[in-house]
């Protein structure tokens, strides 16, 4: 029975250290929120979670208001965890720790979640969607790197290059027969 799943990758958001849960968007990344709307409105989607970190939450949130469904959120679709509260990255080694990440999915920097956590963690919530929706459409706002581990799990060739050409927001619609994934096509277009 097929299944379909509609990575929404949150749209812009302004970076402000120790406020991961509750930033919004960018005015940019407002204005995207029609354009999600209007590109998934006739996709026939019957279910709506998101991570509940605010920017994925208000990246899918009129959508959800559209086709009157009640959006739900799931604690562990969000974000990973990078590194402990009291641990600074620097901007210009930030993208670096995430490579290393993919080189290694058990670094991580102090505090931090690895990726084989967050993937583990985040592909658990995807199976339980899945089993819960057989035969539906459902839409997941989420962040890069949790869904790029999520797509990952399904085809090692979602990896760090995938990650970094994704942009914000963006749209994945990922086909499933069952658990097996069968097809992903882009939606988004710049």
């Amino acid at each position: 029975m097929k299944t379909t799943i509609y990575m929404v990758r949150h749209a812009e958001s302004p970076y402000t250290e120790g406020n991961e849960r509750t930033r919004g968007l960018t005015p940019a990344g407002k204005n995207n929120i029609e354009k999600v709307t209007e590109l998934l409105q006739d996709e026939g989607i019957n279910h709506i979670v998101s991570s509940p970190y605010a920017r994925a939450v208000l990246t899918v949130e009129a959508l959800a208001q559209k086709l009157n469904i009640e959006l739900q959120s799931i604690e562990d679709l969000r974000e990973r965890h990078f590194a402990g509260e009291d641990y600074i990255i620097r901007d210009d080694k930030f993208m670096q720790a995430i490579q290393d990440s993919f080189h290694d999915p058990n670094y991580t920097l102090p505090g931090g979640e690895t990726n084989a956590d967050c993937q583990n963690r985040s592909v658990a919530a995807l199976r339980t969607i899945l089993e819960e929706n057989k035969g539906k459409k459902i839409a997941i706002g989420t962040h890069g790197n949790v869904m790029t581990l999520m797509m990952q799990y399904f085809d090692a060739k979602y990896g760090f290059e995938f990650l970094i050409q994704t942009t914000k927001p963006d749209i994945y619609k990922m086909e499933f027969e069952d658990f097996e994934l069968t097809g992903v096509t882009r939606l988004w277009n710049e």
